[in-house]
């Protein structure tokens, strides 16, 4: 199975660069997106409906179709729940005839709906996931994370924080995959760095009460406080950190996932100094400012780092259709790694033969309120962390896919 798989995935690489159909082809006449997300948990704000909004103006933008045939999105509410979003991806993959799958906003889902994804030859696009399995051990020929992975968001952070003499650590973590997987590549990045972590718990996900871990954090003692948790969870461990008194204490509050909505739930005031790891931030760059207006128009929000890649996966996948003349998965991802990502939110992108598409972060910090000139002025940004220092080589991912494939 492995070596079959491999092989597709070369065979794949391996298409000729002018090479299309001599006549365009698209299976069912249409062309089927789906974004499945939480609609209505702790992760609704930084995708959810947002997401969905992304998603039809990135159509939109296309024109409506590709190849003279139309582009429809369906939605769905996965409840963080693996189980229930494999379902639907069942049932749009094998009865709705749906062609690609985006977004997630949790891995445990992700890596559950990749594998089907790949039993059904269908394409599967991660935004919001941070698990690296997704495009390590697990990895598929048919799936791509385009927005982050918990390497990128904690490990430049956690060696600017230790480098600057915060080099105590203590883990607040989600008990999920992405929350263990946060914490793993943070603590790694301590220890290389000459740090210490004095410890960690793990808490359940959309939890309401963090005072017992937090207590357990302050009596540590420890100079960072890492919060290894996103969406709802991360505002209220840091609303209830401030409660506690961790900040006026001495103890730096770190979180390893921010996203625009979560400081504006929280406030400047609460939120100021959080220091982190992002891969957009709507104010950047005037052609980031211009989709966010447009996007602002629409959802009353400014867009996340998730909602904006959902926007750029979208055109691109479009964009590798109208390229190839056919919607046929293999050619589709042959097509996605052969052409260059470059929009408002990534320049010079490419998609790794593990499926990461490579992209620069950016090392951030939340402005106090005083210097905060505008609804949404939210973010400095310190520095660009270009992509081959971001993400971790294709030789340390583990994917079992590319043994043979070049090796950055």
């Amino acid at each position: 199975m492995l070596r079959s798989t491999a092989l597709a995935l070369a065979a794949a690489l391996l298409l000729p660069a002018g090479g299309s159909p001599a006549g365009a082809q698209i299976s069912d006449g249409v062309v089927r997106i789906g974004v499945l997300n939480d609609q209505s948990g702790l992760y609704a704000d930084l995708g959810g409906a947002g997401s969905v909004v992304a998603a039809r103006m990135a159509v939109e933008d296309a024109g409506g179709s590709v190849l003279g045939k139309p582009v429809e999105i369906v939605v769905a509410d996965h409840q963080n729940k693996a189980d229930v979003a494999a379902a639907i991806a069942r049932q749009w993959f094998d009865v709705d005839k749906v062609d690609m799958v985006i977004d997630f906003d949790n891995s445990s889902v992700a890596l559950a709906v990749e594998q089907l994804a790949k039993e059904r030859n269908r394409i599967a696009i991660a935004t919001a996931v941070g698990s690296t399995d997704f495009t390590g051990k697990a990895c598929s020929p048919t799936a791509i994370s385009w927005t982050y992975d918990s390497y990128a968001l904690t490990t430049s952070l956690a060696r600017a924080m230790t480098r600057q003499g915060l080099d105590t650590w203590f883990f607040v973590t989600v008990d999920y995959a992405f929350g263990h997987s946060m914490e793993a590549d943070a603590t790694r990045a301590v220890l290389a760095s000459g740090g210490r972590v004095l410890g960690g718990v793990r808490h359940p996900l959309n939890t309401a009460d963090f005072s017992s871990y937090l207590l357990q954090a302050k009596a540590s003692g420890a100079k960072v406080v890492a919060l290894a948790d996103g969406g709802g969870d991360m505002i209220n461990a840091t609303k209830q950190a401030n409660e506690f008194g961790l900040p006026q204490g001495g103890q730096t509050l770190a979180s390893l996932l921010v996203f625009i909505t979560d400081v504006h739930s929280l406030g400047l005031e609460a939120a100021q100094g959080l220091t982190f790891v992002t891969a957009f931030y709507w104010d950047r760059t005037p052609e980031s400012r211009a989709f966010a207006k447009r996007f602002f128009a629409r959802h009353k929000a400014m867009p996340t780092q998730a909602q904006a890649s959902v926007y750029s996966a979208i055109r691109h996948y479009l964009r590798a259709i109208a390229a190839a003349g056919t919607d046929e998965t293999g050619q589709v991802m042959a097509r996605m790694r052969e052409l260059p990502v470059n929009d408002f939110y990534a320049a010079n992108g490419h998609i790794r033969a593990d499926g990461r598409l490579l992209h620069d972060m950016y090392l951030a910090r939340v402005k106090p309120p005083r210097d905060s000139h505008a609804p949404w002025d939210y973010y400095q940004i310190l520095s660009t962390i270009p992509a081959d220092q971001a993400f971790q080589s294709l030789a340390a991912s583990g994917c079992p896919l590319v043994a043979g494939a070049d090796r950055h």
